[in-house]
């Protein structure tokens, strides 16, 4: 016989929406139970591997609280650095991105709501750091810490707030009362089955990024052998149990958040395990000559800030032959500082351009050398500016290069194999703007609500960088107030 367990909200997953979510709804004052499927040293979904959130902010001073104390030094180089990202930059690069697909009024609430999330963020104890430093990239602070410190304060400020945390423990089926509404869910322990019943469910599960027959089936070929940034716990189940219910789906599930990562990298990333997040990550291509495996240029590189193209990258490269490419750089990119996050990198070094081919194993290096003249012959007299869109381009080419253009022409070379390295899928569930859960009858699913990667309708094709995690932080204390007042 299953155990039977009761509280008034029920959170299922523990990522960075999910735990806003739980923390929402325990400021409110709601009996509170978070659901990880995860073993506790894995805790934190792909949360606990990201290392930022995407905020609008007016000036230095929106920033600085989150920051804490700095030496005089680096405030006065953050005061320097740092100018503003209003709300209507933000829309408007979630617009640009996603082609105008994005929800207008989902994408409305994120950008309003985000400064005040983070503020409340930092009022339960989360921490920032300064990164204005990192060249081509808009995350001016980034969780001190990374994902994994930003997780952990999750875990803290709920437990202080008394919610209860049942780690090993997967939901497999909504349970409904006679007329429809959610009432809890049945859930797999360690020790068996258990219902759990609530007044609410919030389901903060992640996507199906995890499940490769679903890769295959919503993304296409190739997509279900592509590796993981991330966890290997989000295998959909949550957007399936939703959907056997009844729940609409959203957004772009044919398209997914991918990006370059080196070749050698591992299936998945255990969360607790990758503390740093990005160790993996290859996102200095900007900068680059990026080739595939026939010795040829696809996409244009620098064609503007890396947080605006990086989730599409990995599309690009897998669509390369073998899903492979290679991003190529000169001396001169070392003494500028911005090969950055390689130290450890798959790579190779060279004193010609031709041994450099050979050893990362280009198929046609005539191509390839022809490839390289003509981008060379290409590149214009300029100032080079890797803090800005600095317009040093190569007019006349194919795919052409908008930015950060310099001439491969200063050994020693330096090159680094790198595949697509998928991390969280862009379809969803339809909700409202409490992030209720909507049924195909185009009516809220009484007592459902999701967040987090499960909320579709944000993101097509594309997203800015921190724009999902700052979604899951909004929606999840949107959720978690609103199912708090609902069975309060």
């Amino acid at each position: 016989m299953d155990a039977e367990v009761r509280t008034q909200v029920l959170v299922v997953g523990a990522g960075n929406a999910g735990l806003s979510a739980a923390v929402a709804a325990r400021q409110r004052g709601a009996e509170v139970v978070v659901l990880e499927k995860a073993p506790r040293e894995h805790r934190g979904g792909n949360s606990a591997l990201t290392v930022h959130m995407l905020f609008a902010y007016e000036g230095v001073e929106d920033v600085k609280p989150l920051v804490g104390d700095l030496p005089p030094d680096v405030m006065r180089r953050m005061e320097e650095r740092v100018t503003r990202y209003t709300k209507d930059m933000y829309y408007d690069n979630i617009m640009r991105v996603t082609e105008g697909k994005s929800d207008p009024e989902l994408a409305t609430i994120l950008v309003e709501r985000s400064a005040d999330t983070v503020q409340w963020m930092r009022g339960l104890g989360h921490l920032w750091e300064p990164t204005f430093e990192n060249p081509v990239s808009a995350n001016v602070v980034s969780w001190e810490g990374g994902g994994h410190g930003m997780s952990t304060r999750w875990f803290d400020a709920f437990e202080r707030l008394g919610g209860t945390v049942l780690y090993d423990t997967q939901a497999v089926d909504l349970l409904q009362d006679e007329e429809g509404r959610v009432t809890g869910v049945r859930a797999l322990g360690l020790n068996g089955f258990m219902n759990i019943h609530a007044g609410a469910v919030i389901m903060a599960a992640g996507s199906f990024e995890s499940n490769a027959e679903m890769r295959a089936r919503y993304l296409g070929p190739l997509w279900d052998t592509v590796k993981l940034r991330g966890t290997p716990f989000n295998t959909g189940e949550g957007l399936q149990m939703a959907m056997n219910i009844g729940a609409l789906p959203n957004g772009s599930w044919s398209s997914c958040h991918a990006s370059p990562q080196d070749a050698e990298r591992p299936a998945f990333d255990y969360p607790g395990y990758n503390k740093t997040g990005d160790f993996w990550s290859r996102y200095s291509y900007p900068f680059s000559v990026m080739v595939n495996l026939y010795g040829r240029r696809f996409v244009d590189e620098g064609e503007t800030w890396r947080g605006l193209t990086y989730a599409k990258m990995g599309r690009a490269i897998l669509a390369q032959p073998r899903g492979a490419a290679f991003q190529l750089f000169d001396a001169k990119h070392r003494q500028l500082d911005v090969i950055r996050g390689y130290e450890k990198a798959t790579g190779f070094s060279a004193n010609t351009l031709e041994e450099l081919a050979e050893k990362l194993g280009i198929l046609d290096i005539p191509t390839f050398m022809q490839t390289v003249r003509d981008y060379n012959d290409a590149t214009q007299p300029g100032e080079f500016g890797a803090f800005r869109l600095d317009g040093l381009g190569a007019p006349g080419l194919e795919p052409p290069r908008s930015n950060w253009a310099l001439p491969l022409d200063t050994p020693p070379f330096e090159g680094f194999p790198v595949c697509c390295g998928m991390t969280f899928c862009f379809g969803g569930l339809k909700t409202s703007v409490n992030a209720e859960v909507v049924h195909t009858m185009d009516r809220p699913i009484p007592g459902l609500y999701a967040v987090g990667e499960m909320l579709g309708g944000l993101w097509h094709w594309n997203y800015p960088s921190g724009g999902g995690m700052m979604a899951g932080a909004v929606f999840g204390r949107i959720a978690g107030t609103h199912a708090a007042g609902v069975v309060g």
